[in-house]
């Protein structure tokens, strides 16, 4: 995992606050996807499951 640093300084500009947001954010969802996919190869019938109910809940929702 990679090293995060405590927090950005407060006399950070508004513009590198959002850049190590972003920055923070993209790794959160490579984490997380990384995960899926290691649930899905560890828990086939499962993850199977999951993805099913995931599609039938997209196809029953109204916009």
């Amino acid at each position: 995992m990679a090293e995060r640093p405590a927090q950005p300084d407060e006399s950070s500009t508004p513009s590198a606050r959002d850049a190590e947001r972003r920055r923070r954010r993209a790794l959160f969802l490579r984490e997380l996807n990384e995960a899926k996919e290691l649930r899905a190869r560890v828990q086939p019938r499962r993850a199977r499951a999951a993805r099913m109910r995931e599609q039938m809940r997209m196809r029953t929702f109204r916009w």
